[in-house]
């Protein structure tokens, strides 16, 4: 199985920079990242992850925020390890195509093949309004810029070939210029001209990976995503995923197989099953209430500051209604309508994972939840998000790997150099397009990820 750091702050739980071994100034120290890297690179993940905001918000007043800029903060990750992939978030609602080809190019070149780019949309209006807008665009529009965006980056990391770098200095030739190739983008979004400055990276591609579950972010992922980051709460759910997205997949021409699905999962962990209990226990006690609900309420659409808390939710608006997140709301409202929650019951629930699948136990019992997601064909392998840093990091590492090692079901070192291949794919050749075309080149590749179900 595929594995992957998820990485954020100190800690995915959000009393975790609350608890008394916790340092919360670390969110600003590059030295905790690295010493986070190195131990997911001790354990010989595929990858780390960051998720990234562009907005602080009301959260900041009891919650640590994403404070600094993910590409910049992988980039010094990248001088502290040898192996280990380094996946960004990136925005394609308020970010420009050439700049993020570039920057991700560049992370390619600096980290010798190890960079991957989490595609998001943004539908956050506090968001929108830090860029001079008033509101985010509707849901099917950001995916509708989001493919033509992912177009142009794509067209301009292709826009080198790969010989054309030639450095001769018998002839003075630097680059041979008949090898570099003009985009000429117009689009209903976008008009870039390119090449871009920077040669082709050691990937070709750096791994693109999509983190949305709506239909629209399933199909995107489906067209293009080498790596899909999911929530799910039941085995069920994740197998509907699973099956939905591979046939989706291979509607479009792809090899399922190209398409890794991690779902999230937060192991809180103990030497045995109620001491892991105590551990989360401990932690649910010092969440703030007031922020928790503030956050339900923004991610359901429904005001629920005066909703009493010993009773399950009022009627939630459609889905239809939502403009930012739907999957996550999706997943909230099924969650909470299924068990009849009320709104402290949601809060323990998200606080601890915001959504993702919370697996408390010992290290044992928790591979076994990995084992029977995998083999059930829920799950090509996990984002780890350990609810405490670096604690959870190190104990999941030392612990939970050797376990799936001695299953079978995790490598025991790598076999690749580079990002794309941990995942078992390879470097794409360059696409080459008419000068002015428009969105709707895939992305493809020609090597499967290795697992039982595709």
């Amino acid at each position: 199985m595929h594995l992957n750091a998820f990485l954020m702050g100190v800690g995915h739980h959000e009393a975790a920079w609350r608890l008394p071994w916790s340092r919360p100034h670390d969110i600003l120290d590059v030295g905790h990242f690295q010493h986070l890297a190195r131990i997911a690179e001790r354990g010989r993940l595929d990858s780390v992850f960051f998720a990234d905001g562009l907005a602080i918000g009301h959260a900041a007043r009891h919650h640590v925020p994403n404070a600094l800029d993910p590409v910049l903060l992988l980039t010094a990750i990248a001088t502290a390890t040898e192996h280990i992939g380094l996946i960004s978030t990136a925005s394609t609602g308020f970010s420009e195509p050439y700049t993020l080809a570039r920057q991700f190019a560049t992370l390619d070149h600096l980290s010798a093949g190890r960079a991957g780019w989490n595609i998001v949309t943004s539908g956050g209006d506090a968001e929108a309004r830090d860029f001079g807008r008033d509101a985010a665009d509707e849901h099917d529009r950001r995916y509708a810029r989001a493919a033509e965006f992912l177009d142009v980056v794509t067209g301009l990391w292709d826009s080198w070939d790969d010989a054309a770098f030639v450095a001769d200095k018998a002839s003075g030739t630097f680059a041979d210029t008949d090898l570099l190739h003009t985009l000429d983008h117009r689009g209903e979004f976008f008009g870039v001209r390119g090449p871009l400055n920077v040669p082709r990276g050691p990937q070709g591609h750096p791994l693109l990976v999509q983190a949305g579950s709506s239909p629209a972010g399933r199909e995107f992922a489906a067209r293009h995503a080498e790596a899909v980051f999911t929530a799910h709460q039941t085995l069920d759910d994740a197998q509907e995923f699973y099956r939905d997205l591979k046939a989706r997949a291979a509607g479009h021409g792809r090899d399922p197989g190209q398409t890794a699905i991690l779902p999230g999962i937060v192991p809180v962990l103990g030497a045995t099953e109620a001491e892991a209990r105590d551990l989360e226990r401990r932690l649910d006690d010092l969440l703030v209430t007031d922020h928790g609900v503030a956050q339900v309420s923004t991610m359901l659409g429904l005001d629920l500051s005066e909703h009493p808390l010993d009773r399950p939710l009022p009627p939630l608006p459609p889905i239809e209604q939502i403009n930012g997140n739907r999957s996550r709301y999706d997943l909230v409202a099924r969650m909470a309508e299924r068990e009849g929650l009320t709104l402290p019951e949601i809060l323990a629930r998200l606080g601890g994972g915001r959504g993702h699948r919370v697996v408390t136990g010992t290290p044992e019992q928790v591979a076994d939840t990995l084992e029977v997601w995998f083999t059930e064909y829920a799950a090509d392998g996990f984002n780890i998000m350990a609810p405490h840093l670096p604690r959870g990091l190190e104990d999941f590492v030392d612990h939970v790997v050797p376990e799936l090692r001695r299953r079978g079901l995790f490598r025991t070192e790598y076999s690749a150099t580079t990002l794309r291949g941990h995942y078992g794919l390879s470097r794409p050749r360059p696409a080459r397009r008419r000068a002015g075309a428009g969105s709707g080149r895939s992305v493809t590749t020609a090597a499967a990820v290795s697992h039982p179900g595709c």
